[in-house]
């Protein structure tokens, strides 16, 4: 007698906020029931901090925190050229959980999972996500670039334009939903897995050009988003009818990896730095991402969103900042920010020490790439940290921000154990198929 397999899928929407998501399916605007669905049993888990998307799907598919799977941000800083490049797959410092099931002979697809390029060998089939340089450097097995291809697979749509020109932004969102059904056509018929991980990216980019108009039904492209919205929700049902043919044993899985709210203004981290003498910049940048112009005068510099690093002499090439000197200026910095202003409102919810937020390394040093400091900020204020913007404040064509809480999770199974953040959905997928999470259970302590 064979033994039947307990499958089970993860849906992941990526920035959707619970709250949003219950104000949605009850508003005047068309009918979303497959929302409704999983709003009716839906909790919300806490995202990883920074509350970047490359930070929290690294975080689940590792089933650990930061500190552990080495990805704090979007951007990675050589410290010895000081070139910034973008976070990829290869700067994961631990197995994925995958890689955990692939051991024990137990086969993933996954499609649309950030962070997961350039893809590499595991046992199953894998469509990586944002952000990859190319479809084929997104790929495994590499005979799935020929259908893709065939059926105009596209990673991401051109968001590039979304501020200016909204009827764009959602024709290239609704290509983008074309592209997610094209591939769970290919990768789920055949039923030859047991982990079936989907995720959609396109609430997220929605929200960061458009959330005013998603949550305001006076707004002008109201009507508009809405629409989109309902062309989503038909997708994401596609996804549930597929769960509920399954067989049992089954389970589902839903996720955002963060939430979202309404943007007010953009806040320059370095900015703020430059200003207080901290950051000193040796020459005019040539754009945003121009972290060379860091000079050997800086104390301090920060990097996406709000990761703040100590100029230490010991970590970066033209660092000042002696191991005694650290303390205090840490402190000051955090005191710093946590001060600063816009119209009377403060700017930060609270700035972390990040070595008590990560943990610190094996011989009492961060681990590489770990920043000294987390911002995380009042909703609102979205954290940057460019080296070109000449003002701490402004608008620049994004009206959504980012938020740790409030991500929606839902959990066909149920269980007392509860997850807390991102981290441990990963450690729930893992305890599924018998295999106990790397370093420990569920828990709400980041490490």
């Amino acid at each position: 007698m064979t033994t039947a397999r307990p499958r089970l899928v993860v849906l992941g929407l990526d920035g959707l906020p619970l709250r949003l998501a219950r104000a949605l399916v009850i508003s005047d605007g068309p009918s979303l029931p497959n929302l409704a669905r999983l709003t009716a049993q839906a909790s919300s888990i806490t995202a990883e901090l920074p509350e970047l998307s490359p930070v929290n799907w690294t975080s689940f598919f590792t089933a650990s925190g930061p500190g552990k799977h080495g990805v704090y941000g979007f951007t990675v800083l050589d410290p010895a050229s000081y070139a910034l490049r973008i976070a990829s797959f290869s700067d994961v410092r631990v197995p994925t959980i995958f890689d955990r099931l692939g051991e024990r002979g137990l086969v993933s697809r996954v499609l649309n999972l950030p962070n997961m390029a350039p893809a590499k060998l595991l046992r199953g089939m894998l469509v990586a996500g944002f952000v990859a340089e190319s479809l084929d450097a997104a790929v495994y097995p590499l005979f799935l670039l020929g259908p893709l291809k065939a059926a105009g697979y596209r990673i991401e749509g051109d968001t590039t334009r979304g501020a200016a020109e909204p009827e764009y932004l959602l024709a290239q969102l609704r290509q983008s939903l074309a592209a997610r059904r094209a591939a769970l056509d290919l990768l789920w018929p055949d039923l030859a897995w047991d982990l079936f991980v989907c995720v959609l990216t396109e609430t997220d980019r929605l929200f960061h050009f458009l959330f005013p108009a998603v949550e305001q039904a006076e707004h002008p492209l109201h009507a508009a988003c809405l629409a989109f919205l309902a062309e989503w929700d038909a997708l994401v049902g596609e996804v549930l009818a597929r769960y509920d043919a399954l067989p049992e044993p089954k389970r589902l899985l839903v996720l955002a990896d963060h939430g979202f709210c309404a943007l007010e203004r953009e806040v320059d981290v370095n900015r703020v730095l430059v200003e207080a003498g901290l950051l000193r910049l040796g020459r005019p940048a040539r754009d945003e991402w121009d972290a060379g112009v860091i000079s050997s005068e800086s104390r301090a510099f920060a990097l996406d969103p709000g990761r703040v690093y100590l100029h230490r002499q010991d970590r970066f090439a033209r660092g000042r900042v002696t191991k005694a000197e650290a303390p205090t200026l840490k402190q000051d910095i955090r005191n710093l920010l946590l001060g600063l202003t816009w119209e009377g409102r403060r700017v930060m919810n609270t700035v972390l020490d990040a070595r008590e937020l990560y943990g610190e390394g094996a011989a009492g040093d961060a681990p590489e790439g770990q920043p000294d400091l987390v911002c995380v900020p009042e909703p609102g204020f979205d954290l940057k940290a460019k080296f070109d913007r000449t003002e701490v404040f402004g608008v620049y064509g994004r009206f959504g921000m980012h938020r740790p809480e409030d991500a929606i999770f839902c959990d066909t199974a149920g269980g007392i154990d509860a997850p807390v953040r991102v981290r441990d959905v990963g450690r729930l997928v893992l305890e599924h198929f018998g295999l106990g999470a790397p370093g420990c259970g569920i828990t709400g302590i980041i490490t």
